[in-house]
């Protein structure tokens, strides 16, 4: 007898497909990018990615109620400085008063519950868009390193509960660590942009900082998008230098580097949806090619497959109404 094998036997309902689905999703999964701005009563849309506000932080609570309300538990924090503040060395990151450091507080204060994640990066404070301080042409490692070690205590003091450096500068895991230890804030965690790739993909973002370089690129300190065994010598370093959590972007064109180094990590792996993969389903769904609900929901369930256990989505209102289907 010539026994066939049938895997549809599993997928004759959805209460059937549903009950040996292999991942799932949860609202715990996702962080949410919020961008803060100087100012009173700003809520500004912004034309070339409208899933993104530009708050200031009078208006943080009108942005987060209704979603907190829904069940997000997490926002990673991302400054927008006016033009006129911004230096070749980017000084606005540093101060206590700055929107950063004052929405911390706040969210601190209106959301007992909330994890409050902020970028450590000076590519939105300083006149030139690089990540650190430039010299001599180049971006200086050591010396942007020291910036943003005082950063992140700047935003520790504020009551960050993990700081994101998301500058791609070498050593600076160990130096933000050492730098946060020494002043006390040892419960502040590091998450670190382990593998952060010099992609193409990252252009309405700096279309919401305005924060495009003016002049090069950032491929001296970016990750080249054909290397992985890289990300994998990346990865042990932050280790070793005490990341709580490493991260990967962009998140779905780099699914196999997710999956590389969700094998060889023993603490979280994190991926960053970025801008620009979002602008491509929003851009896909307007045109009528796809779903955007189902399309949102394929690649998260991508990216948390390949290994990722934290996904950094601007899609979280559309995940919020998937799971409640």
């Amino acid at each position: 007898m010539n026994i066939i094998e049938r895997p549809r036997r599993l997928r004759q309902s959805a209460a059937l497909r549903d009950l040996v689905r292999e991942t799932s999703l949860h609202i715990n999964d996702i962080v949410l990018p919020v961008f803060v701005t100087d100012g009173v009563n700003v809520d500004q849309e912004v034309p070339t990615f409208p899933l993104v506000r530009t708050v200031s932080i009078d208006n943080l609570a009108r942005l987060l109620d209704h979603r907190v309300r829904r069940g997000l538990r997490a926002v990673l924090l991302f400054g927008k400085v006016r033009a006129a503040n911004k230096t070749e060395s980017g000084d606005a990151a540093l101060d206590p008063d700055g929107c950063v450091p004052r929405a911390v507080r706040q969210l601190r204060e209106l959301y007992p519950n909330l994890t409050v994640f902020t970028d450590v990066a000076l590519d939105p404070y300083t006149t030139h868009g690089h990540d650190g301080i430039v010299h001599n042409g180049d971006v200086d490692n050591d010396l942007s390193v020291d910036i943003l070690s005082r950063m992140a205590l700047v935003h520790a003091e504020a009551g960050a509960h993990m700081v994101a450096p998301s500058d791609m500068m070498d050593g600076r895991v160990g130096a933000l660590r050492s730098t946060l230890d020494t002043a006390g804030f040892h419960n502040v965690g590091i998450m670190s942009y382990t593998a952060k790739y010099a992609s193409a993909l990252y252009g309405p973002f700096r279309d919401v900082l305005e924060s495009t370089p003016s002049f090069g690129d950032k491929k001296t300190y970016q990750m080249d998008p054909a290397n992985i065994r890289e990300a994998e010598r990346e990865c042990r370093l932050d280790l070793d230098e005490g990341a709580d959590i490493i991260l990967v972007k962009p998140a779905t064109w780099y699914l196999d580097v997710v999956a590389r180094l969700s094998e060889i990590s023993d603490r979280p792996v994190a991926a960053y949806h970025v801008s620009g993969e979002a602008a491509m389903i929003l851009s896909a769904a307007h045109a009528g090619h796809i779903n955007r609900h189902r399309a949102v929901e394929e690649v998260t369930l991508a990216i948390k497959r390949a290994g990722a256990s934290i996904i950094i989505s601007y899609f979280v209102d559309d995940i919020f109404d998937i799971l409640a289907t």
